[in-house]
């Protein structure tokens, strides 16, 4: 009794290959922890993203920028909806992710308009040819009618809120958020830095998981 007792006190510790295994496979789950305490910190959807950072979905080996990616499928990644009183930080934000790495195309009105057309024709074209569309929801926006257009026709487009749209709060009390987009999560632009990093994770995010359901559907 004496020796076996002595023997499951000299017992081996586990692989530290194993432990490598669990650490990893932790590490690649989609931050449960930080997706969890963001959704518990409100039980509702029409909620601030900007305290909880927006992770990277796990598949980060997808090259968006292949040939054969169906990122190029639409002529732009992003189209931002914007009011006119609110030019000058959008030229920000795309200046912004037009620098990053993956080059990110975006859908500026006042530059990448046809001169001549119609401005409806304009702001459907612009949502039909786009991944993504970036809402900055300022006290501009609320009172703009071409920009409620705009973030109907969007949610035409993509009604289940599956990461295409993606609304952006700036100066703008929460009560006043546009009762179509309650059912999305929203980023709160305290921090403009902040704020746009937030945007290009999420663009990223769905470019990548557009990449790879095609992968899987090809498959």
């Amino acid at each position: 009794m004496l020796c076996w007792f002595r023997r499951l006190l000299h017992k081996p510790k586990s692989s530290s290959v194993e432990s490598l295994k669990s650490s990893h496979s932790a590490s690649s789950s989609p931050s449960s922890s930080s997706s969890s305490s963001a959704k518990s910190s409100s039980s509702s959807p029409g909620t601030s993203l900007a305290t909880s950072s927006i992770s990277l979905s796990p598949v980060s080996a997808v090259d968006i920028s292949a040939s054969h990616s169906p990122r190029w499928e639409k002529s732009y990644d992003v189209c931002i909806c914007h009011s006119e009183g609110d030019v000058e930080l959008v030229t920000e934000l795309v200046s912004y992710l037009e620098g990053q790495p993956e080059s990110f195309r975006c859908f500026l009105q006042l530059r990448d308009a046809v001169p001549g057309s119609a401005v409806v024709t304009e702001l459907c074209d612009a949502v039909q040819n786009s991944h993504c569309w970036v809402m900055l929801i300022t006290p501009g926006f609320l009172q703009d009618p071409w920009c409620r257009y705009q973030m109907h026709q969007a949610l035409a487009e993509a009604p289940m809120a599956n990461g295409r749209t993606i609304p952006v709060l700036k100066d703008v009390d929460r009560k006043d958020y546009p009762r179509e987009l309650r059912n999305i999560y929203y980023i709160y632009m305290a921090l403009k830095e902040k704020s746009f990093r937030q945007i290009r994770d999420t663009v990223m995010r769905y470019l990548q998981e557009l990449c790879q359901s095609s992968t899987k559907s090809m498959e």
